[in-house]
């Protein structure tokens, strides 16, 4: 049997781990990383994590978890605190989780990473491979452009996450959307 390419994903939750996760899987050795400064309290931040926790275990793949580094990022996003979901806010947001993946991948010697977040119905596919190439080209590693919203894939990760007991949240994560919504 051939052996998986390795590749870092970076993970945003559990729900969409589960079905996101489990499609890289097909192709590649996937580890998992869990950096998330964005959400917000820190007491939604742990659930989050311990959720993507279980599914890890339940997938099998290995899961890192990055920095709990939310005074940071507000300090990188606070200017555009007003912006709309799916705005200039998000773009900075997307940018620095994607920077942080690279730097671990390239840590860990693996030549390839991409985000399962392009399974949100709040988050521009388009925009987050735009950034994932040239965050990429700046570390001299390859992006893998996904777009998991495709054939159904947010409907199918809900009914999955139910099936599972997962929480889902009902807001990307951020202070800002949650005021929002």
């Amino acid at each position: 049997m051939e052996e998986k390419q390795p590749i870092v994903a970076h993970i945003c939750c559990a729900p969409d781990a589960l079905y996101a996760v489990s499609l890289l899987q097909d192709s590649y050795q996937v580890t998992g990383y869990f950096y998330n400064p964005n959400i917000h309290p820190v007491e939604e931040y742990e659930l989050r994590l311990n959720e993507t926790r279980r599914v890890a275990q339940h997938l099998g793949f290995k899961l890192i978890e990055g920095k709990y580094e939310a005074n940071r990022w507000q300090q990188l996003t606070a200017r555009f605190k007003d912006e709309p979901e799916k705005g200039r806010r998000c773009q900075i947001c997307y940018a620095w989780r994607l920077n942080q993946t690279a730097l671990l991948a390239r840590e860990l010697g693996i030549s390839l990473f991409t985000t399962i977040m392009s399974i949100s119905p709040w988050k521009n596919a388009g925009v987050l491979n735009r950034i994932g190439r040239m965050t990429g080209g700046k570390f001299r590693l390859e992006f893998l452009e996904t777009n998991f919203k495709k054939k159904d894939g947010f409907r199918k990760s809900v009914a999955l996450s139910k099936d599972f007991g997962l929480y889902r949240q009902n807001y990307c994560g951020c202070i800002y959307s949650q005021q929002a919504r």
